[in-house]
């Protein structure tokens, strides 16, 4: 169902560590790099175990601006779910994080996961560019999730 290949707006940037005697630094984000759509209305953390994956789901109304900085390293997987899409029905893959630390974007309509495929506890850091929940956490969970579908079509290896 699903080939190979690029996503369109989908974006993966690699971020620069720069490092000195007290330790490191990297800039998550910029506003004169990011489109003015995917502009963070919040940022949360979270840790995610060796082996353990996010997802799939996918938003209807949000992109997500992931920051996969280290610890650890995680295979992003991205299906591009959108029909109008010049790229509808490719899959790809990116291993990002320690090892390659990197913003990934991740439209409205792209469904994607994410899997810790190191020996450690990873950090990701998000920066949506809706609210969760809406203003107030009034609203629904703008998500539609395949985890526990036993007939997704959106599967990791």
């Amino acid at each position: 169902m699903f080939k190979n290949g690029t996503i369109a707006d989908v974006v993966i940037r690699p971020l620069k560590k720069f490092s000195d005697e007290r330790g490191w630094l990297m800039e998550l984000y910029r506003n004169d790099e990011v489109k003015a759509e995917h502009v963070p209305a919040m940022t949360y953390i979270s840790l995610t175990l060796p082996g353990i994956a996010r997802g799939p789901h996918e938003h209807i109304d949000q992109t997500d601006y992931f920051c996969f900085a280290g610890p650890s390293s995680f295979k992003v997987y991205l299906w591009d779910n959108r029909p109008e899409s010049a790229t509808y029905n490719h899959k790809m893959t990116v291993v990002v994080g320690e090892s390659a630390p990197a913003i990934v974007i991740v439209p409205q309509k792209v469904v994607h996961a994410y899997k810790n495929i190191g020996d450690k506890g990873g950090l990701v850091v998000n920066c949506p560019n809706r609210l969760f929940k809406g203003h107030g956490k009034k609203d629904g969970v703008d998500e539609v999730r395949y985890e526990n579908d036993k007939n997704s079509p959106y599967e990791l290896d």
